[in-house]
């Protein structure tokens, strides 16, 4: 049987809580842990994440997502982003401190739980927290394995450049538009600013070739968010890495949010299947 605890509200290191769910089989003794980070405008509940918590559960590997503190939403309201505040003063270092934290939390609370075992960590990002997960699990050997799913290989190339970045200092703010919400996303110049000041740590080519753990690479080739090109640069910086190129998936493996269906879509159906291969063999 599926055991699902939901929104568990932890205090978060930059004073802002961070919001988790854990997803375990009580008929599973020791399962491996996966670790999932959702990515940029994303959330724990975003379309068929839960779906595929469920499913891992299901098949005997425990779950735990988590909102990053700072990606916009709130405790109150964690689906959405109510809290563009806290979403522009957001930035890459804050979300590696937020993973520490949660690693820190489940390593502490489930330390001696009978169905979870915390001593084989799966860490598993989504685009932008494929980068995440990918330079945590290169300074962290509590992390046992590692999937990027349409992850980014590179975090400096997606700031603005020439005029644009040094209007973005001038006026302190630029703001993207949220295509489903509509909303007007802001990105402090701060955000910039922390890439700069820790790039050797944030540059994802580093972390790469760094990896001494089983790596799986998923990426569709209809992705037109993050590029298969940038699945194939990961590769070529680890080659002994597992790539799964996925024939006609988008960036989101044909989920959308919200997802209304009681089915993952099939190609979340391949990646349940892939990584649940690489996680016992």
């Amino acid at each position: 049987m599926v055991i699902t605890k939901k929104n568990i509200d932890i205090k978060g290191p930059h004073c802002r809580p961070i919001l988790l769910d854990v997803f375990y089989n009580n008929a599973i003794e020791y399962a491996p842990l996966i670790i999932f980070c959702h990515g940029y405008k994303g959330f724990k509940d975003w379309g068929a994440w839960n779906l595929l918590a469920e499913a891992f559960a299901a098949s005997g590997t425990a779950v735990l997502k988590f909102n990053f503190s700072h990606n916009g939403g709130t405790v109150k309201q964690p689906i959405d982003f109510p809290d563009l505040e806290a979403f522009g003063d957001n930035n890459y270092t804050k979300e590696l401190d937020d993973l520490n934290t949660v690693l820190n939390w489940v390593e502490t609370t489930y330390a001696k739980h009978p169905n979870v075992n915390t001593s084989n960590i799966i860490l598993v990002g989504h685009s932008r927290g494929g980068g995440i997960v990918t330079l945590k699990a290169a300074e962290d050997s509590r992390v046992k394995k590692l999937v990027s799913l349409a992850g980014v290989s590179d975090f400096k190339s997606r700031f603005p450049k020439g005029a644009d970045l040094k209007n973005w200092k001038l006026e302190g703010v630029r703001f993207v538009m949220n295509g489903r919400t509509k909303q007007q996303m802001p990105h402090y110049y701060q955000f910039y600013e922390n890439f700069m000041a820790n790039e050797s740590r944030l540059t994802i080519q580093t972390a790469v070739k760094k990896l001494q753990l089983p790596f799986l690479i998923i990426h569709g080739d209809h992705d037109t968010s993050v590029h298969l090109e940038e699945a194939l640069m990961l590769h070529t910086w680890c080659p002994n890495a597992y790539l799964a190129v996925l024939e006609g998936a988008n960036h989101v493996f044909g989920s959308q949010h919200p997802w209304l269906f009681d089915e993952l879509p099939p190609y979340l159906q391949q990646i349940h299947s892939k990584i649940t291969h690489f996680i016992n063999n």
